[in-house]
């Protein structure tokens, strides 16, 4: 043997000999410091490092079915589900309960995933929002009637309340929609906080003929229709009155009644009385 190789091979168990020794001495000092990892360049490479890790896909959460465009399938692999902890079977690789160092088996699933929702177009969509137009603000007035009236112009979804000194406060309104507007003048008779709704038998049997039924009585609160105030006119069957459905607030949508936000119904409730007198035109 060559002298050079003797030289090697010496080195070489020298430095065996270090890493043995190093290891007992990290063995019985936890606290002792560890020399960095050195990995071997092919190892580090970037193509390793960009290799991707074993995924697994588990079936696809249920949907509750409503507007959707025809829906796709897809076919594909699927690894079953291990149960951490548990031993494997004899003879039953890839089922679940295998132990960790076994390869999954995979299955063929196909999946029947929904399309994207069907969009409607915007002018379909209600109006989900009021325009500011409509908060309560004060103007001048110029009109005929004395402080204290009230007065609803019905073509502009306005509604004034008339003051002193060329002044009024005003409220958007919503108003009758095609063949339910009116015009008239009449003194508020009765005032109502959460007031109840009992629709008029032609209202109930005009909505049962588009499907919708109404109900015979319901009590005053959030969901009741009129609101949270009402203010009643004369004998007829017309209010002013809160609502809720506040994005109507400007629009023809009502049964002929004046509809305000609650807010806005609120406030005025709390500056008239009864006998105000109320004209709407």
């Amino acid at each position: 043997m060559k002298p050079r190789h003797l030289l090697l091979i010496t080195a070489v168990t020298a430095i065996t000999i270090s890493a043995i020794s190093a290891t007992g001495a990290w063995a019985s000092d936890r606290y002792a410091t560890r020399p960095p990892v050195v990995m071997s360049p092919d190892l580090a490479a970037p193509w390793v490092m960009q290799l991707e890790q074993p995924r697994y896909y588990y079936p696809a959460p249920s949907f509750t079915p409503q507007r959707y465009y025809a829906p796709s399938q897809k076919t594909r692999r699927v690894a079953v589900r291990r149960a951490p902890g548990m031993r494997s079977t004899p003879g039953m690789r890839g089922t679940p309960g295998m132990a960790a160092d076994q390869p999954p088996r995979y299955r063929e699933v196909t999946y029947r995933r929904p399309a994207q929702r069907a969009v409607r177009r915007s002018e379909d969509r209600p109006q989900r929002q009021m325009n500011p137009i409509y908060l309560p603000q004060t103007v001048d007035y110029d009109g005929p009637h004395k402080p204290g009236t009230i007065v609803v112009d019905t073509a502009r979804k306005f509604l004034y309340l008339v003051g002193p000194n060329g002044k009024a406060r005003r409220y958007g309104v919503g108003v009758g929609k095609e063949g339910f507007g009116w015009r008239g003048t009449n003194p508020i008779t009765r005032k109502a906080e959460w007031p109840d709704w009992r629709p008029p038998a032609e209202m109930i049997a005009r909505e049962r003929k588009n499907g919708r039924v109404l109900p015979v009585h319901m009590e005053g609160g959030p969901a009741n229709p009129l609101g949270a105030r009402a203010l009643y006119l004369g004998s007829t069957l017309y209010r002013i009155h809160g609502t809720n459905a506040p994005w109507t607030i400007g629009t023809a949508a009502s049964s002929g009644c004046i509809r305000m936000r609650n807010e806005d119904v609120t406030d005025l409730y709390e500056r008239v009385k009864i006998g105000t007198k109320v004209v709407v035109m």
